[in-house]
Order: structure tokens, then C-alpha cells, then sequence
């Protein structure tokens, strides 16, 4: 039996990128999808190419559209203004995030005078706003294999993922990572705190090793050294990168559903290729 697949969208920022994202979302269609994320611009950024993006997704992507939502560096009155602009574009699914600040993703996090202090916070403010509206929202939030990198430590996670839970998140997507023994750790220690929430690994298919890898160290997440052997030699130019990518996360994914996890959140960065030819081998049998 396959497994179930989403996969995230960022707005694209011309009239060139929205093109390629239309023809992605259609390609796209063949997953088929159980869920189309669509990032939020940092602070609040860009709302109206968050909009379109939703927009787009919706009418193309042939599957339930979650938006994301961020509550740093804007006050409350500015977030329910996006959530009443979500509910008239017809997103009943939000993926609830503190976000980085503009400064940067190592920025320490200073709520704004009138904003919110946590991401549980916002879980409470849309589900309330969502209830006042006659609409029960499903609420996703973020999760970190290999810890947050401004959490003190795992137990400080934790503390923060039972809170979000506690607020009225129904689920968990999380951040890229290449380490699944991270990941099925971070699952067994979230269970032996007795939180209740599916976890759905994100994946991040190699577009280009270099990149990723750079990206990856910014933000916290492990490069295995099985990862680098995997990629020795090969820069993203090579042209046995695509395999080597390929086989990775289909190597990945599998392991993972060996270990128990059957949905996975692929972060797709606007492209379809890659992705399909991923799909294409998990199907193999």
C-alpha cells in the first residue's frame, strides 16, 4: 500500500514562478495529494502572494489546501484578519507557526507589544476564531527531530509541543531532516510523554546537494555522514545527482515505513519532477 503524500508551496514571486507553479500543482495531481501547504512570508510578509498562492493551489491542486500562519513580529488584530481572509478563501486546515523573525532564523523571538507570546497561543486564537465562525479548523504545528535551535533542551520541546497540543493542534509536520534514528527517537520521547499527536516527517528531496546541505546546517538539522558518503564526489552539476538523489529519499521513506510512519510532507520548492520521480520509485514493487 502506498503511502499517504502532501506536500508544501511557497508564493512564488513572478509572473515566471507563478507559471512554474501552476504547472507544478497540476503535474502534481498524480501524487494524488492528501494536502497542499502554502508558506507564510516572514512577519507577516507579502500576505496578498500568500493569498494567491491559495488561491492557485486551490483551484488547481485537486486536494485540501492548508495555509500557514506566523504570528511573529505582528499584532493580534492583524492575524485575525488573515485568518477571516482564509476562512473567505475557503482553507479550513492551518499550519500554526511561531515563524523567524526578519532578522533571521537565529534571531531571538520578541513578541510584538500586541501579538502573541507563543504558537500555542495562536492555536488557542484559531481554533476560538474558527468556533466563532461556525468552522472547526484543523490545526497542524511544527515539530523538530534533532530539537529546536533556541530550545534549551528536548524536555523544553516537549513543554512546548504538549502546549500547542493543549491549545488544540491535531497534528504535527517537522523540519526538514536526513537522520530518521533523530526522528524515531524524538517520536518514542514525544510518546513517553504521553502527548497525543500524529507526527508526520517532512522530507526534503535533494534538489541540490550543496544547497541543502548548507541550508540544513543553518537551521539546525544533522548531515549524516552516510548522507555526504551517499553524495561523494557528486556536486548538484554532476549528472548522477538526480539518481543519487532519488535513491536517498526513496531509501529514507522507506526505512521510515518500516519504522511505522505511513504520511509524509514533501517540501517540494515549487518543482514537480523530482518529486514524481520519487513517487514513481516508492511505487515500484
Amino acid at each position: 500500500m502506498s503511502p499517504s503524500l502532501s506536500y508544501e508551496i511557497f508564493p512564488p514571486r513572478t509572473a515566471t514562478g507563478r507559471a512554474t507553479l501552476a504547472a507544478s500543482l497540476v503535474e502534481l495531481r498524480r501524487i494524488p495529494p492528501a494536502l497542499v501547504s502554502v508558506t507564510y512570508g516572514a512577519g507577516g510578509s507579502d500576505t496578498d502572494r500568500s493569498f494567491e498562492a491559495v488561491r492557485l493551489a486551490s483551484e488547481l491542486a485537486e486536494a485540501p489546501v492548508a495555509a500557514h500562519l506566523t504570528c511573529v513580529g505582528v499584532p493580534r488584530h492583524q492575524v485575525a484578519t488573515v485568518i477571516d481572509t482564509y476562512l473567505e478563501l475557503g482553507v479550513r486546515h492551518i499550519v500554526a507557526l511561531r515563524g523567524d523573525p526578519t532578522e533571521g532564523i537565529d534571531a531571538p523571538y520578541i513578541p510584538h507589544p500586541e501579538g502573541f507570546t507563543s504558537t500555542a497561543e495562536l492555536v488557542a486564537a484559531i481554533r476560538e476564531q474558527g468556533a466563532a465562525a461556525g468552522v472547526d479548523f484543523t490545526v497542524s504545528v511544527s515539530a523538530y527531530p534533532e530539537v529546536h535551535p533556541q530550545s534549551r533542551d528536548l524536555t523544553h520541546d516537549l513543554d512546548v509541543l504538549a502546549a500547542k497540543v493543549d491549545a488544540g493542534a491535531d497534528r504535527a509536520m517537522t523540519q526538514m531532516f536526513f537522520d530518521n534514528g533523530a526522528l524515531r527517537r524524538y517520536r518514542d520521547a514525544v510518546a513517553e510523554r504521553g502527548i497525543e499527536i500524529p507526527i508526520v516527517p517532512g522530507i526534503m528531496p535533494i534538489h541540490a546537494i550543496d544547497r541543502v546541505v548548507d541550508f540544513a546546517r543553518r537551521c539546525g538539522a544533522g548531515v549524516p555522514d552516510a548522507l555526504l558518503a551517499h553524495f561523494d564526489g557528486i556536486t548538484s552539476e554532476h549528472p548522477d545527482h538526480r539518481r543519487r538523489a532519488i535513491e536517498w529519499t526513496v531509501a529514507q521513506i522507506a526505512e521510515l515505513r518500516h519504522d511505522g510512519f505511513d504520511e509524509f510532507h514533501l517540501y517540494t520548492l515549487n518543482q514537480s519532477d523530482l518529486v514524481l520521480e520519487i513517487v514513481d520509485e516508492l511505487e515500484q514493487p
